[in-house]
């Protein structure tokens, strides 16, 4: 009875130690969300590389900015990946809202803060890195390069929440190498990567954690 007591008691100061050193609130619906915004997003981009038409018509309406063709080309690109990320962040904070009030937690601590900093280091350098791949007129790396950096990313928050996420981080790396070795998918790999993988990992999440 004493030897059970002891457990409970290792099990209790375990439990407070991780939540002092880990943001455990992230929700799986998140992820679900992201994949599902960057499957929408994937598809748009094949639409508007698939349809000439439709291309025209984006260049007609940003005529006015007097860009070349080939800025008018990235600019769209750049709006859509700024919109889903603006759309995946937002319902990422009201689902981990949601799960932080449930566990009694409070969404900006010291371990979410520690998550933050450590996930944006790589991601800053990677956006940095892409943004000079098409400076140097080489956009068919940022695909590959983008989900490798979010890999590297992934698995620096991991040391602050759950270590769940490490393994979609080493998947999304092994997704960016590959991708180096079949240049002209790019897309599919994005959409893989962001999309159909983020989905997995959210279900998964979900009903490991949350159901």
């Amino acid at each position: 009875m004493e030897s059970n007591q002891h457990l409970d008691n290792l099990a209790h100061i375990r439990s407070l130690m991780e939540k002092s050193t880990r943001f455990l609130s992230l929700s799986g619906l998140t992820g679900v969300a992201a994949g599902i915004y960057a499957l929408i997003a994937a598809f748009i981009a094949w639409w508007y590389l698939d349809n000439p038409t439709v291309a025209a018509t984006y260049s007609r309406l940003v005529h006015p900015l007097q860009l070349s063709g080939i800025l008018t080309h990235y600019l769209f690109f750049v709006a859509l990946a700024a919109a889903t990320v603006a759309l995946s962040l937002v319902t990422g904070i009201l689902f981990t809202m949601r799960k932080a009030s449930k566990r009694g937690e409070t969404v900006w601590n010291k371990a979410s803060k520690r998550m933050a900093i450590n996930l944006m280091i790589p991601l800053a350098a990677g956006g940095l890195f892409c943004a000079q791949l098409i400076n140097y007129g080489l956009p068919e790396l940022v695909a590959p390069a983008m989900l490798i950096f979010y890999g590297l990313a992934l698995i620096n928050g991991s040391k602050y929440t759950l270590e769940d996420i490490r393994y979609l981080g080493l998947i999304e790396i092994a997704l960016g190498i590959l991708n180096l070795f079949l240049i002209s998918y790019g897309l599919w790999f994005w959409a893989i990567g962001f999309g159909l993988m983020h989905i997995v990992y959210g279900v998964v999440m979900y009903y490991k954690y949350e159901a």
